[in-house]
């Protein structure tokens, strides 16, 4: 295929994830492997969890750094750039639009209806996805075996990070690999750095007028040091918007996080409503890039390293065991999901049926996900 014709498949497909998004990275994930492997075959199972394992050890927004590597893949550093910012461009406008509507109209738009029926949709999306990637990724009785331990340990409240280098650690060492020990040398130096990230991201104690300067620069850091789920992006931005500079109140931040949680795409696009609160069209501009652009040279970096990783004996274990140890904290990030989105027996029914159209019939998510949103309208309509 030719290279235009390939960045153009790559901008159209991730334009329309961007759009369809629901349900936080586990459910991005999901459907950029039904779409990328399943549909389009552009890469393997072998091959896309290899990438998200990259994607888990380095900071920043795990869908949107894959959409970046997927995009690489089919149409090199051209679809990089593009993969990735054709997954934040149509989020970034929803968020824009419904901050608009906020500063306006003092309260967030109602998509309870809405969400009553996706919600459950992107359940079984993503235990589609797990099911799919687990058969490729626990290979034997190790690692399915820190597989569990991770989902354990994870619903325990456990740190993400250290649970992937636990993992990843785990298995050269078992396998007697020899050279593991450079392994056990680095995940303590990784999860010091891990520890250490958001004290330093604290910063000095400062308030003053709002500088769209001092915006950017804040984003940029925490998108620079940021690990985990959106509940650690809370703990930065109440920090540094809240404490630091007072830009925002606590019902403002949390309003903010809100929207970034039920809008489609990357929840990182809750930097989107802060910057449009304290600084318009602008500070949403910024505030957008300050964050994402760490993650477009963190990407562009880490790819010479896979080939490298998978070459190694030692390193290609310790990313077989961080793959299994991801799909640990996937099937955690689904089960409390699922707690929140399958609430009644609608919502139960609604989940059962559409795993068994993905699974069985190979229904495309896509008009799956459409379909529950319109059934949670209707619903929540006859109720109302």
């Amino acid at each position: 295929m030719r290279p235009a014709a390939s960045l153009r498949e790559v901008a159209l497909l991730f334009v329309k994830l961007g759009v369809i998004g629901f349900g936080g990275p586990a459910a991005h994930i999901a459907l950029m492997r039904q779409e990328v492997v399943t549909r389009r075959k552009w890469v393997s199972d072998e091959r896309f969890l290899d990438l998200l394992g990259m994607t888990n050890l380095i900071p920043g927004p795990n869908s949107t750094e894959m959409a970046m590597h997927l995009g690489y893949s089919r149409a090199g550093w051209p679809g990089l750039l593009a993969g990735g910012a054709c997954f934040i461009l149509p989020a970034m406008a929803i968020v824009w639009a419904l901050a608009w509507a906020y500063t306006r109209y003092g309260a967030q738009p109602q998509v309870g209806g809405l969400l009553y029926g996706v919600k459950p949709v992107i359940i079984a999306v993503v235990l589609q996805a797990i099911w799919g990637l687990g058969r490729t990724a626990v290979r034997g009785t190790l690692l399915a075996a820190v597989a569990l331990a991770v989902l354990a340990l994870s619903l325990a409240g456990a740190n993400e990070i250290v649970l992937l280098l636990a993992g990843g650690l785990v298995v050269p060492l078992a396998r007697a690999v020899r050279g593991a020990w450079v392994a056990a040398a680095v995940a303590p130096v990784a999860t010091v750095l891990a520890g250490v990230a958001p004290v330093v991201a604290q910063g000095t104690a400062t308030a003053g007028p709002v500088s769209l300067t001092t915006l950017f620069v804040t984003f940029l850091k925490i998108g620079s040091v940021l690990y985990g789920s959106g509940y650690v992006l809370l703990a930065f931005l109440r920090n540094d918007f809240v404490h630091r500079l007072h830009w925002l109140t606590d019902q403002q931040l949390l309003d903010a996080v809100a929207i970034g949680q039920f809008t489609p795409g990357p929840v990182l696009t809750t930097a989107t409503f802060v910057g449009y609160l304290v600084g318009g069209g602008a500070g949403a501009v910024l505030a957008t890039i300050g964050i994402f652009l760490p993650s477009f040279v963190f990407v562009a970096a880490s790819r010479p390293l896979l080939p490298k990783i998978r070459g190694s004996r030692w390193t290609a274990a310790f990313l077989d065991g961080v793959n299994a140890a991801a799909l640990g904290l996937m099937a955690a990030v689904t089960w409390e999901l699922a707690r929140a989105a399958v609430t009644d027996w609608p919502t139960a029914l609604l989940a059962l049926v559409a795993a068994v159209l993905l699974i069985r019939l190979k229904v495309n998510s896509v008009w799956l996900i459409l379909g529950g949103g319109v059934l949670g309208l209707v619903a929540r309509s006859v109720a109302g």
